[in-house]
Protein backbone atom coordinates (compact mmCIF):
# COMPACT_ATOMS: atom_id res chain seq x y z
CA UNK A 1 0.00 0.00 0.00
CA UNK A 2 1.35 3.42 -1.00
CA UNK A 3 1.55 6.07 1.70
CA UNK A 4 -0.67 8.78 0.17
CA UNK A 5 -3.85 10.41 1.47
CA UNK A 6 -5.85 8.89 -1.41
CA UNK A 7 -4.54 5.37 -0.84
CA UNK A 8 -5.39 5.57 2.85
CA UNK A 9 -8.75 7.32 2.47
CA UNK A 10 -11.59 5.52 4.27
CA UNK A 11 -13.09 4.19 1.03
CA UNK A 12 -9.71 2.78 -0.09
CA UNK A 13 -9.20 0.62 3.00
CA UNK A 14 -10.31 -3.03 2.93
CA UNK A 15 -12.10 -4.20 6.08
CA UNK A 16 -13.16 -7.50 4.47
CA UNK A 17 -11.39 -9.98 2.23
CA UNK A 18 -11.87 -10.51 -1.49
CA UNK A 19 -12.95 -14.10 -2.09
CA UNK A 20 -10.39 -15.64 -4.42
CA UNK A 21 -11.47 -19.26 -4.05
CA UNK A 22 -14.71 -21.02 -3.13
CA UNK A 23 -14.52 -24.33 -4.97
CA UNK A 24 -13.24 -26.90 -2.46
CA UNK A 25 -15.61 -29.31 -0.74
CA UNK A 26 -15.71 -28.81 3.04
CA UNK A 27 -16.51 -31.34 5.72
CA UNK A 28 -17.31 -29.99 9.19
CA UNK A 29 -16.74 -31.68 12.53
CA UNK A 30 -18.67 -30.19 15.43
CA UNK A 31 -22.22 -28.92 15.88
CA UNK A 32 -21.86 -26.45 18.74
CA UNK A 33 -22.37 -22.70 18.71
CA UNK A 34 -19.08 -21.83 17.00
CA UNK A 35 -19.73 -24.17 14.09
CA UNK A 36 -23.49 -23.67 13.88
CA UNK A 37 -23.66 -19.91 14.37
CA UNK A 38 -20.31 -18.67 13.03
CA UNK A 39 -18.49 -21.02 10.64
CA UNK A 40 -21.51 -22.24 8.73
CA UNK A 41 -23.27 -18.86 8.72
CA UNK A 42 -20.15 -17.33 7.16
CA UNK A 43 -19.74 -20.12 4.63
CA UNK A 44 -23.37 -19.75 3.58
CA UNK A 45 -22.87 -16.01 3.04
CA UNK A 46 -19.72 -16.67 0.99
CA UNK A 47 -21.08 -19.56 -1.04
CA UNK A 48 -18.52 -22.09 0.22
CA UNK A 49 -19.56 -25.70 -0.51
CA UNK A 50 -20.13 -27.61 2.75
CA UNK A 51 -20.93 -31.20 1.77
CA UNK A 52 -20.89 -33.13 5.07
CA UNK A 53 -21.01 -32.75 8.84
CA UNK A 54 -20.48 -34.95 11.90
CA UNK A 55 -20.30 -34.46 15.64
CA UNK A 56 -20.13 -36.49 18.83
CA UNK A 57 -23.94 -36.75 18.70
CA UNK A 58 -25.48 -37.48 15.32
CA UNK A 59 -28.78 -35.83 16.27
CA UNK A 60 -27.01 -32.53 16.90
CA UNK A 61 -25.19 -32.81 13.58
CA UNK A 62 -28.46 -33.59 11.83
CA UNK A 63 -30.13 -30.51 13.29
CA UNK A 64 -27.33 -28.28 12.01
CA UNK A 65 -27.38 -30.05 8.64
CA UNK A 66 -31.11 -29.37 8.32
CA UNK A 67 -30.52 -25.72 9.16
CA UNK A 68 -27.90 -25.27 6.43
CA UNK A 69 -29.04 -27.88 3.86
CA UNK A 70 -25.91 -30.01 4.27
CA UNK A 71 -26.47 -33.18 2.28
CA UNK A 72 -24.52 -35.76 4.30
CA UNK A 73 -24.51 -36.43 8.03
CA UNK A 74 -21.95 -38.99 9.15
CA UNK A 75 -22.33 -41.20 12.21
CA UNK A 76 -18.92 -40.20 13.60
CA UNK A 77 -16.14 -37.68 12.93
CA UNK A 78 -13.91 -40.56 11.87
CA UNK A 79 -16.39 -41.61 9.18
CA UNK A 80 -16.49 -38.06 7.86
CA UNK A 81 -12.69 -37.91 7.70
CA UNK A 82 -12.73 -41.13 5.64
CA UNK A 83 -15.28 -39.71 3.18
CA UNK A 84 -13.46 -39.27 -0.17
CA UNK A 85 -15.73 -36.33 -1.07
CA UNK A 86 -14.03 -34.16 1.56
CA UNK A 87 -11.19 -31.88 0.44
CA UNK A 88 -10.99 -29.50 3.41
CA UNK A 89 -11.68 -30.60 6.97
CA UNK A 90 -13.05 -27.91 9.30
CA UNK A 91 -12.85 -28.83 12.99
CA UNK A 92 -14.65 -27.16 15.91
CA UNK A 93 -13.79 -29.55 18.73
CA UNK A 94 -12.21 -29.39 22.21
CA UNK A 95 -8.41 -29.09 22.14
CA UNK A 96 -7.84 -32.37 23.97
CA UNK A 97 -9.77 -34.24 21.23
CA UNK A 98 -8.64 -32.20 18.23
CA UNK A 99 -5.10 -33.61 17.71
CA UNK A 100 -6.37 -37.15 17.07
CA UNK A 101 -8.76 -35.86 14.40
CA UNK A 102 -6.00 -33.83 12.76
CA UNK A 103 -3.73 -36.87 12.66
CA UNK A 104 -6.48 -39.00 11.12
CA UNK A 105 -6.99 -36.35 8.46
CA UNK A 106 -3.28 -36.09 7.67
CA UNK A 107 -3.33 -39.79 6.79
CA UNK A 108 -6.14 -39.43 4.24
CA UNK A 109 -5.00 -38.79 0.64
CA UNK A 110 -8.22 -37.00 -0.33
CA UNK A 111 -7.96 -34.35 2.41
CA UNK A 112 -5.88 -31.44 1.16
CA UNK A 113 -6.13 -29.11 4.13
CA UNK A 114 -7.31 -28.94 7.74
CA UNK A 115 -8.66 -25.88 9.53
CA UNK A 116 -8.26 -26.41 13.28
CA UNK A 117 -9.50 -24.46 16.27
CA UNK A 118 -7.40 -22.54 18.74
CA UNK A 119 -5.85 -23.49 20.99
CA UNK A 120 -4.45 -26.09 18.60
CA UNK A 121 -3.66 -28.42 21.51
CA UNK A 122 -3.43 -28.37 25.27
CA UNK A 123 0.31 -27.61 25.32
CA UNK A 124 3.12 -26.30 23.16
CA UNK A 125 4.86 -29.65 22.66
CA UNK A 126 1.73 -31.17 21.10
CA UNK A 127 1.31 -28.12 18.84
CA UNK A 128 4.91 -28.44 17.63
CA UNK A 129 4.38 -32.14 16.96
CA UNK A 130 1.27 -31.41 14.86
CA UNK A 131 3.18 -28.75 12.91
CA UNK A 132 5.93 -31.21 12.08
CA UNK A 133 3.55 -34.06 11.24
CA UNK A 134 1.57 -31.85 8.84
CA UNK A 135 4.79 -30.79 7.11
CA UNK A 136 5.92 -34.41 6.81
CA UNK A 137 2.54 -35.37 5.33
CA UNK A 138 2.68 -32.47 2.87
CA UNK A 139 -0.68 -31.20 4.10
CA UNK A 140 -1.94 -27.69 4.80
CA UNK A 141 -2.76 -27.20 8.48
CA UNK A 142 -4.28 -23.83 9.40
CA UNK A 143 -5.43 -22.54 12.79
CA UNK A 144 -8.53 -20.40 13.19
CA UNK A 145 -7.14 -17.15 14.63
CA UNK A 146 -10.22 -15.31 13.42
CA UNK A 147 -9.54 -11.98 15.17
CA UNK A 148 -6.96 -11.27 12.44
CA UNK A 149 -9.97 -10.97 10.13
CA UNK A 150 -11.91 -8.62 12.38
CA UNK A 151 -12.59 -5.57 10.22
CA UNK A 152 -11.00 -3.01 12.57
CA UNK A 153 -7.87 -5.12 13.06
CA UNK A 154 -7.50 -5.58 9.29
CA UNK A 155 -7.75 -1.85 8.66
CA UNK A 156 -5.33 -1.10 11.51
CA UNK A 157 -2.85 -3.53 9.96
CA UNK A 158 -3.14 -1.70 6.63
CA UNK A 159 -2.44 1.63 8.32
CA UNK A 160 0.58 0.22 10.17
CA UNK A 161 2.00 -1.47 7.06
CA UNK A 162 1.70 1.79 5.12
CA UNK A 163 3.45 3.75 7.87
CA UNK A 164 0.50 6.07 8.41
CA UNK A 165 1.04 6.09 12.18
CA UNK A 166 4.82 6.36 11.93
CA UNK A 167 6.80 4.04 14.18
CA UNK A 168 4.55 2.25 16.68
CA UNK A 169 5.23 3.18 20.30
CA UNK A 170 2.42 1.75 22.46
CA UNK A 171 -0.56 -0.56 21.95
CA UNK A 172 -3.38 -1.80 24.15
CA UNK A 173 -6.30 -4.20 23.88
CA UNK A 174 -8.71 -3.67 26.78
CA UNK A 175 -11.53 -6.20 27.30
CA UNK A 176 -14.24 -5.97 29.95
CA UNK A 177 -16.87 -8.54 28.95
CA UNK A 178 -18.14 -11.99 29.92
CA UNK A 179 -17.36 -14.83 27.49
CA UNK A 180 -19.34 -18.03 27.33
CA UNK A 181 -17.02 -20.71 28.71
CA UNK A 182 -17.61 -24.05 26.99
CA UNK A 183 -18.38 -26.87 29.41
CA UNK A 184 -15.30 -28.86 28.48
CA UNK A 185 -13.06 -26.12 29.93
CA UNK A 186 -14.01 -27.25 33.43
CA UNK A 187 -11.74 -30.24 32.98
CA UNK A 188 -8.66 -28.21 32.05
CA UNK A 189 -6.18 -26.39 34.27
CA UNK A 190 -6.01 -23.38 31.92
CA UNK A 191 -8.79 -20.88 31.33
CA UNK A 192 -8.66 -17.25 30.18
CA UNK A 193 -5.08 -16.97 28.93
CA UNK A 194 -5.38 -20.05 26.73
CA UNK A 195 -8.95 -19.52 25.57
CA UNK A 196 -9.60 -15.74 25.52
CA UNK A 197 -6.27 -13.92 25.70
CA UNK A 198 -5.14 -16.05 22.75
CA UNK A 199 -7.28 -13.85 20.46
CA UNK A 200 -5.63 -10.65 21.61
CA UNK A 201 -2.06 -11.91 21.93
CA UNK A 202 -2.22 -13.38 18.43
CA UNK A 203 -3.67 -10.13 17.07
CA UNK A 204 -0.78 -8.21 18.64
CA UNK A 205 1.69 -10.62 17.03
CA UNK A 206 -0.06 -10.06 13.69
CA UNK A 207 0.25 -6.29 14.07
CA UNK A 208 3.75 -5.93 15.55
CA UNK A 209 5.72 -9.14 14.99
CA UNK A 210 7.13 -11.60 17.48
CA UNK A 211 7.51 -10.25 21.03
CA UNK A 212 10.73 -10.69 22.97
CA UNK A 213 9.09 -11.04 26.39
CA UNK A 214 5.80 -11.23 28.27
CA UNK A 215 4.80 -10.60 31.88
CA UNK A 216 1.39 -11.95 32.93
CA UNK A 217 -0.47 -11.49 36.21
CA UNK A 218 -3.83 -13.01 37.09
CA UNK A 219 -6.53 -13.42 39.69
CA UNK A 220 -9.59 -15.69 39.85
CA UNK A 221 -12.89 -14.58 38.30
CA UNK A 222 -15.67 -14.41 40.95
CA UNK A 223 -18.29 -15.53 38.43
CA UNK A 224 -16.57 -18.73 37.26
CA UNK A 225 -17.55 -21.46 39.69
CA UNK A 226 -15.14 -24.22 38.65
CA UNK A 227 -11.54 -24.23 39.86
CA UNK A 228 -9.18 -21.98 37.91
CA UNK A 229 -6.22 -19.66 38.35
CA UNK A 230 -6.22 -17.42 35.28
CA UNK A 231 -9.63 -15.74 35.46
CA UNK A 232 -8.81 -12.04 35.03
CA UNK A 233 -5.57 -11.66 33.04
CA UNK A 234 -3.25 -8.72 32.41
CA UNK A 235 -0.19 -9.14 30.16
CA UNK A 236 2.51 -6.69 29.15
CA UNK A 237 4.63 -7.43 26.10
CA UNK A 238 7.65 -5.96 24.36
CA UNK A 239 7.77 -6.12 20.55
CA UNK A 240 10.41 -5.28 17.91
CA UNK A 241 11.25 -1.58 17.82
CA UNK A 242 10.69 -1.43 21.58
CA UNK A 243 6.92 -1.33 21.12
CA UNK A 244 5.24 -1.78 24.50
CA UNK A 245 1.82 -3.45 24.57
CA UNK A 246 -0.81 -4.23 27.18
CA UNK A 247 -3.48 -6.91 26.89
CA UNK A 248 -6.30 -6.96 29.46
CA UNK A 249 -8.90 -9.73 29.68
CA UNK A 250 -11.32 -8.78 32.46
CA UNK A 251 -13.90 -11.56 32.15
CA UNK A 252 -15.66 -10.32 35.29
CA UNK A 253 -16.56 -6.83 34.09
CA UNK A 254 -18.87 -6.23 37.05
CA UNK A 255 -22.14 -7.89 38.08
CA UNK A 256 -23.93 -9.61 35.22
CA UNK A 257 -27.45 -10.12 36.47
CA UNK A 258 -31.02 -9.00 36.01
CA UNK A 259 -31.47 -5.35 36.88
CA UNK A 260 -27.79 -4.45 36.53
CA UNK A 261 -26.94 -2.20 33.56
CA UNK A 262 -23.51 -3.40 32.43
CA UNK A 263 -21.12 -1.56 30.11
CA UNK A 264 -19.18 -4.45 28.54
CA UNK A 265 -16.72 -3.57 25.77
CA UNK A 266 -13.48 -4.43 24.00
CA UNK A 267 -11.45 -1.40 22.97
CA UNK A 268 -7.99 -1.05 21.46
CA UNK A 269 -5.52 1.80 20.93
CA UNK A 270 -2.25 2.15 19.02
CA UNK A 271 0.00 5.18 19.34
CA UNK A 272 2.77 5.94 16.85
CA UNK A 273 5.28 8.70 16.22
CA UNK A 274 3.06 10.13 13.45
CA UNK A 275 -0.45 9.30 14.59
CA UNK A 276 -2.91 7.42 16.75
CA UNK A 277 -5.62 4.88 15.97
CA UNK A 278 -8.26 3.54 18.32
CA UNK A 279 -11.32 1.40 17.97
CA UNK A 280 -13.73 -1.16 19.34
CA UNK A 281 -14.33 -4.86 18.80
CA UNK A 282 -18.05 -5.31 18.31
CA UNK A 283 -18.42 -8.85 19.67
CA UNK A 284 -19.82 -7.99 23.14
CA UNK A 285 -22.50 -5.67 21.73
CA UNK A 286 -23.31 -7.41 18.45
CA UNK A 287 -22.36 -4.29 16.49
CA UNK A 288 -19.70 -3.83 13.80
CA UNK A 289 -16.18 -3.18 15.07
CA UNK A 290 -14.93 0.39 14.61
CA UNK A 291 -11.76 2.35 13.96
CA UNK A 292 -10.84 6.02 14.00
CA UNK A 293 -7.39 7.42 13.30
CA UNK A 294 -5.47 10.65 12.95
CA UNK A 295 -2.16 10.90 11.07
CA UNK A 296 0.25 13.78 10.55
CA UNK A 297 1.16 12.13 7.24
CA UNK A 298 -2.19 11.27 5.64
CA UNK A 299 -5.07 13.05 7.41
CA UNK A 300 -3.48 16.37 8.32
CA UNK A 301 -3.78 15.43 11.96
CA UNK A 302 -7.57 15.23 11.71
CA UNK A 303 -9.60 12.27 12.90
CA UNK A 304 -11.05 9.99 10.21
CA UNK A 305 -13.56 7.21 10.86
CA UNK A 306 -14.38 4.69 8.11
CA UNK A 307 -17.40 2.44 8.59
CA UNK A 308 -18.78 -0.89 7.37
CA UNK A 309 -21.75 -3.15 8.00
CA UNK A 310 -19.97 -6.49 8.48
CA UNK A 311 -19.09 -7.96 11.90
CA UNK A 312 -16.27 -9.96 13.48
CA UNK A 313 -18.86 -12.72 14.11
CA UNK A 314 -19.65 -14.26 11.65
CA UNK A 315 -18.06 -12.40 8.72
CA UNK A 316 -14.44 -12.85 9.82
CA UNK A 317 -14.88 -16.59 9.37
CA UNK A 318 -15.26 -15.99 5.62
CA UNK A 319 -11.67 -14.80 5.53
CA UNK A 320 -10.48 -17.71 7.66
CA UNK A 321 -11.85 -20.36 5.31
CA UNK A 322 -11.05 -18.35 2.18
CA UNK A 323 -7.34 -18.29 3.02
CA UNK A 324 -7.38 -22.09 3.40
CA UNK A 325 -9.05 -22.59 0.02
CA UNK A 326 -6.65 -20.15 -1.64
CA UNK A 327 -3.69 -22.00 -0.13
CA UNK A 328 -5.00 -25.23 -1.65
CA UNK A 329 -5.45 -23.55 -5.04
CA UNK A 330 -1.96 -22.07 -5.08
CA UNK A 331 -0.05 -24.79 -3.17
CA UNK A 332 1.23 -22.11 -0.80
CA UNK A 333 1.18 -21.72 2.97
CA UNK A 334 -2.06 -20.27 4.36
CA UNK A 335 -2.01 -16.88 6.06
CA UNK A 336 -2.98 -18.62 9.31
CA UNK A 337 -0.34 -21.32 9.07
CA UNK A 338 0.36 -23.83 11.82
CA UNK A 339 4.02 -22.75 11.76
CA UNK A 340 2.95 -19.23 12.69
CA UNK A 341 0.41 -20.42 15.24
CA UNK A 342 3.05 -22.39 17.12
CA UNK A 343 4.60 -19.00 17.91
CA UNK A 344 1.30 -17.86 19.43
CA UNK A 345 1.17 -21.11 21.41
CA UNK A 346 4.70 -20.36 22.66
CA UNK A 347 3.52 -16.91 23.75
CA UNK A 348 0.67 -18.48 25.73
CA UNK A 349 3.11 -20.95 27.29
CA UNK A 350 5.42 -18.07 28.22
CA UNK A 351 2.48 -16.30 29.86
CA UNK A 352 1.75 -19.32 32.03
CA UNK A 353 5.42 -19.56 33.00
CA UNK A 354 5.30 -15.89 33.94
CA UNK A 355 2.28 -16.55 36.17
CA UNK A 356 3.94 -19.52 37.84
CA UNK A 357 7.35 -17.91 38.35
CA UNK A 358 6.16 -14.31 38.87
CA UNK A 359 8.65 -12.78 36.42
CA UNK A 360 9.01 -11.53 32.85
CA UNK A 361 9.59 -14.48 30.51
CA UNK A 362 11.59 -14.21 27.31
CA UNK A 363 10.27 -16.00 24.26
CA UNK A 364 13.71 -17.39 23.46
CA UNK A 365 13.21 -19.68 26.46
CA UNK A 366 11.01 -21.73 24.10
CA UNK A 367 13.00 -23.12 21.16
CA UNK A 368 10.73 -23.81 18.21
Amino acid sequence: MTLTPDALAPDALAPDVDIRSRSHRIGCIGAGAIMADQHLAAYQLAGFPVVAIASRTKANAQAVADRYDIATVHETPEQLIADPAIEILDIAYPPDLQPALIRAALAQPHIKAVLAQKPLALDLDEAIALRDEAAAAGKILSVNQNMRFDQSIRVLKQLLDAGALGDPVFAQIDMHAVPHWQGFLEGYDRLTLANMSVHHLDALRYLFGDPSEITTVVREDPRTTFEHEDGIVVSTLRFPGNVLALSVEDVWGGPCEEGYDDDFFIKWRVEGTAGVANGTIGWPTGEPSTIRYASKLTTGGQWVQPSWDTHWFPHAFIGVMEQVQYAVDTATAPELSVADNVKTMALIEAGYRSIAEKRPVRLDEFPL
